[in-house]
């Protein structure tokens, strides 16, 4: 089994199907929508970016062309190792292995963090939230992007799969600690229905996904999020 930093909390899709995994990462928000709205809140130019659960490093290089220093941690070793492997020829990317509740980074030390689906359900993370709170230098911005189970197609797939979920419960969370929130649409956009199964059938249970599939023709799906940012 691969090296996993203590505390961390397996993902599902991600930890157990990482090629299909990069199947959605490709599929997410080709407009950019998301990367727009962190920049126009808090550009990374010339910044030192941190990337929690950067996962195999999709988005490693994103951050790279513009930022002065990059570092991805990621809890899951043989990810984090393919994600050293993606950006090598990057010399202002740094990969290591660590878990969100301990960092291994000096205080003050990052200017913009990235942590998109890394903090799934809000309530349980205050060990990673006062990590941030620690790496993050004054004048820097924390974003955290999740999913909004109010709205879209793909909010009423999540909350079918999760009856138990609470969005209020998450909002007031979010928002007790200072955060404010962005909602935004994207879409997932796929290549193929193939791919779309394939993604359905990492996110979802079976028979939720082949739902999924007899109720959504074609292969894009709109996906509403919430860009959650701090400027502490």
């Amino acid at each position: 089994m691969a090296e996993i930093a203590p505390g961390a909390v397996p993902s599902p899709n991600i930890w157990n199907s990482p090629q299909v995994y990069e199947v959605e990462n490709r599929a997410v928000d080709p407009d950019g929508v998301l990367a727009g709205a962190m920049h126009a809140i808090r550009p990374w130019d010339g910044a030192d970016v941190l990337d929690v659960g950067c996962g195999t490093g999709f988005h490693l290089p994103f951050f790279a062309a513009a930022a002065r220093r990059v570092i991805g941690v990621e809890p899951h070793a043989a990810l984090a190792s393919a994600a050293a492997r993606r950006t090598r020829g990057l010399p202002n990317v740094t990969v290591r292995v660590g878990a969100a509740q301990a960092l291994p980074l000096p205080d003050a030390s990052i200017d913009v963090v990235h942590a998109r689906w890394a903090y799934f359900f809000g309530p349980g993370c205050e060990p990673g939230l006062r990590e941030l709170e620690r790496v993050v230098r004054r004048g820097g911005a924390i974003f955290i992007i999740d999913n909004d189970a109010t709205r879209s197609t793909f909010g009423r797939w999540f909350r079918r799969s999760l009856p138990e979920y609470d969005p209020a419960a998450v909002e007031r969370f979010w928002s007790r600690r200072g955060f404010s929130r962005e909602a935004l649409t994207i879409r997932w956009s796929f290549q193929s229905r193939d791919d779309f199964a394939s993604v359905l059938r990492i996110e979802f249970p079976p028979e939720l996904a082949d739902d999924c599939l007899r109720e959504h023709p074609g292969t894009e799906v709109d996906y509403a999020v919430n860009l959650w940012w701090r400027c502490p």
